[in-house]
């Protein structure tokens, strides 16, 4: 989605003494400490600074974000050419994480960070979505999430070979229904309370498939087509019906 976090660091020419504790998160240092470790570099004197339009704990990946604009931030700073591999090795010794680090869809294993195959920016939605009350323990759930795809094995590769299938023809369309699957079937485990009123009610807004933050608490609608304004107002409706202030973004890299 086109929701971000930034990371800026601006060198300091005046002496003084350093900031008592840089404003970044803890894996974001980590991040910076071996980033620096392994070009064998040392940070000059300055300030960071940083702000994040995601929320933590929904579901959002949002620390993988946090830690890619700082590496992206540091690549700056030392003008290096952005090198993946660099990135994969540094998230691979902090956590399990999303493909933010890509400027593309790809398959991924968060675990073993290890891209399986990318599957390029053509295919765009414009979604709505609403994040529901409370946080996810991504590292608690990530045990429940992995019983329940052995469980559901079959299912998930049909869904899969829908989901590449619908990449490979440049079909949002079919993307957003393997997306809508993969959603139903991700409430056996970490459920939405708003899923069966999306569902329900899909046909009625025209959307082509629902999503959900497999690690989170985030539901929404996915339109290959922009909705008009008469459509915003009444999805903005609907989801206040539900207790939700909902959020119009583009998802996609096109």
């Amino acid at each position: 989605m086109d929701r971000h976090s930034w990371v800026y660091f601006t060198p300091r020419t005046a002496a003084g003494p350093p900031p008592h504790a840089p404003p970044l998160g803890e894996k974001s240092v980590q991040a910076a400490r071996l980033f620096l470790d392994h070009y064998g570099l040392a940070l000059p004197p300055g300030d960071w600074r940083a702000h994040s339009e995601l929320p933590v704990g929904v579901g959002m990946a949002s620390s993988t974000a946090d830690i890619v604009a700082t590496l992206r931030c540091l690549f700056r700073v030392f003008s290096l050419p952005y090198d993946v591999d660099v990135v994969l090795g540094i998230l691979a010794d902090i956590e399990r994480a999303d493909s933010v680090f890509l400027d593309e869809f790809a398959l991924y294993l968060s675990g073993r960070h290890r891209v399986v195959r990318r599957l390029g920016p053509d295919v765009g939605f414009h979604t709505v979505y609403v994040t529901e009350p409370g946080t996810v323990d991504t590292a608690a759930v990530t045990p429940l999430l992995l019983d329940h795809y052995r469980r559901r094995g079959e299912e998930y590769q049909r869904c899969l070979a829908d989901l590449v299938k619908g990449f490979d023809s440049g079909d949002p369309a079919a993307v957003a229904r393997a997306a809508t699957v993969s959603a139903a079937l991700s409430q056996e485990v970490l459920p939405k309370a708003t899923f069966g009123s999306l569902q329900a009610h899909r046909e009625r807004f025209g959307a082509d498939g629902v999503f959900v933050a497999h690690t989170g608490c985030l539901a929404g609608y996915l339109f290959a087509s922009r909705p008009r304004a008469q459509g915003k107002s009444e999805l903005s409706s609907f989801f206040h019906s539900l207790g939700h202030q909902c959020t119009f973004a583009q998802g996609g890299y096109g």
